[in-house]
């Protein structure tokens, strides 16, 4: 089982922002000595949820000359919002500098301000990402011969006449990542042999207190898909190694107690920044065509905690993710910095890289 990182912290002003990303460089660097498997990010805009996401190819590009044995993933890439082109681009720049150890997770987004930003309908987002996917394989395929691509696309053009450069480091291109919630998404990381993130919920309910029954089941679809698509038993084992199963928050402290008493801190903290972000949203929610239609529950319920939160002692932390291991999940990939990214929020998540990497790592990365 890999254990991998997720840089997912808040900043609350402007004024925050320079300390916010020097703090999360050391905290990568940090998982880097302990031994983590992978640095991933998300990709948001305008409100505040990891300022230096505004471009996490860049920042991945920066950290990656610090940690060149380290994996990069990104969770997810929102991809209507990237013009092809960049989004191939982008890509390929960082497959070449990571040599090949690159993890693109991609989704259609989350957020009707952030769509606006860039020009794009919330409910266009779907059709627009599908669209952005079917012409970045056009663009990886394409050879300096081969007629030139239209691109016509929401609001993304353009006509690429000759080839994307520099080409890509990995055969055909780096994976790409889904969330393989639907069925649709599940085929296509099986059928590419591309590792799948494996959600702990079943929409329309935003989450539950029974994430493993999610897991087991939109694993199980992944996994069957992926053994029927007849790759090599190596393509196999690789996509397998990093399934990804995702917790917003993970704390690990010496005791339960202590654990559940610092993860309501740094939930409070991390309910009141979505408070606020939300403020923004309903703003961008003007119109029919920017309306969401589903709900996050408030991160301080039971339902929140029990799909997005793993707490507590080492033994506790390691007996929960047992069976996940046992079921075949190969990457656990935990939010660490999660919230307003205080000294002592930094402080809460250097605890838990420690604790995880001595403790509760040794005993399931085998």
């Amino acid at each position: 089982m890999r254990f991998s990182v997720f840089l997912n912290a808040r900043s609350m002003s402007a004024a925050e922002d320079r300390k916010l990303m020097q703090d999360l460089e050391a905290h990568a660097l940090k998982a880097g000595e302990l031994g983590f498997d992978a640095i991933f990010m998300p990709d948001h805009h305008f409100n505040g949820y990891m300022p230096v996401a505004s471009d996490s190819f860049m920042f991945a590009s920066y950290l990656a000359a610090k940690l060149p044995e380290m994996h990069f993933g990104f969770s997810v890439v929102s991809v209507p919002l990237h013009h092809p082109v960049r989004f191939v681009e982008r890509i390929n720049i960082l497959d070449q500098l990571t040599g090949g150890k690159l993890l693109v997770g991609v989704g259609s987004g989350t957020t009707p301000e952030e769509m606006i930003g860039f020009g794009v309908n919330y409910q266009d987002s779907k059709d627009i990402s599908d669209r952005n996917l079917a012409i970045a394989e056009a663009l990886w395929a394409k050879g300096m011969e081969d007629p030139a691509i239209e691109i016509d696309n929401g609001p993304h053009k353009g006509r690429v006449l000759q080839r994307i450069a520099p080409a890509p480091y990995t055969a055909g291109h780096a994976p790409l990542m889904p969330v393989a919630m639907k069925e649709a998404s599940a085929r296509r990381a099986a059928e590419n042999g591309w590792p799948a993130f494996i959600p702990a919920f079943t929409p329309p309910q935003i989450g539950g207190t029974e994430p493993y029954r999610h897991v087991a089941k939109f694993f199980g679809i992944y996994k069957n898909y992926l053994l029927e698509a007849g790759h090599s038993e190596d393509v196999v084992a690789r996509a397998l190694s990093w399934t990804t199963h995702t917790y917003q928050v993970v704390h690990v402290a010496e005791t339960d107690e202590q654990a559940r008493e610092e993860l309501e801190v740094i939930l409070r903290a991390y309910q009141a920044a979505v408070e606020r972000e939300n403020e923004f949203n309903r703003r961008a929610e003007a119109d029919s065509a920017n309306t969401k239609t589903d709900r996050t529950p408030n991160a301080l319920t039971d339902d929140w905690i029990g799909t997005w939160c793993l707490y507590g002692s080492p033994d506790t932390v390691i007996e929960h993710l047992k069976p996940y291991q046992d079921l075949g999940i190969g990457n656990i990939l935990c939010g660490t910095t999660t919230g307003p990214l205080t000294d002592e929020r930094l402080r809460l998540g250097n605890q838990t890289l420690n604790l995880l990497s001595s403790k509760v790592m040794p005993a399931l990365k085998n």
